[in-house]
């Protein structure tokens, strides 16, 4: 991966791929009641789509209205930070294969409660950003904003 001068890289969905299976926690975005709502999860790559373990509730029925969803998970320390985002498809596993096959990840809940549904995103588009960090005040490109319009960089 190569750093540009401004300390910012455009990630190949490969890398992308590589940075989401270092990963553990990371965040799901769906709809409820017709609002944005998003929930951190933690999850597994598995061939190259985003497995999640549920139980009912919320995020299972928000993704079987509404399959488009968004995911996203980064990481950082004081050095470097890399943010990958998944736009894709989710659907629940049904099948005893389906299922068989995701276990197979060992996808462990975090939490005491039972979750027994898994969720499984096929990605439409994969997006990433590795960042260096610098350690004087950052001045952040925004490009061009949509309330702003076009800036150079970001106001102190």
């Amino acid at each position: 991966m190569s750093i540009a001068a401004d300390t910012r890289t455009i990630l190949s969905e490969s890398q992308c791929w590589e940075h989401l299976a270092t990963a553990a926690l990371g965040r799901l975005v769906t709809v409820d009641d017709g609002n944005p709502a998003i929930y951190p999860v933690n999850f597994a790559v598995q061939d190259r789509t985003i497995l999640i373990r549920t139980a009912e509730g919320t995020k299972l029925v928000g993704a079987a209205i509404n399959n488009n969803v968004l995911f996203e998970a980064d990481h950082y320390d004081s050095v470097e930070g890399w943010s990958v985002i998944v736009a894709g498809v989710t659907r629940s596993l049904y099948t005893n294969d389906e299922i068989a096959e995701a276990e197979k990840a060992e996808l462990t809940p975090w939490t005491g409660s039972d979750k027994n549904h898994y969720l499984r995103i096929r990605p439409r588009k994969v997006t990433g950003r590795h960042f260096l960090f610098s350690a004087g005040p950052a001045q952040i490109p925004i490009g061009e904003d949509p309330v702003l319009g076009h800036r150079e960089t970001a106001p102190n």
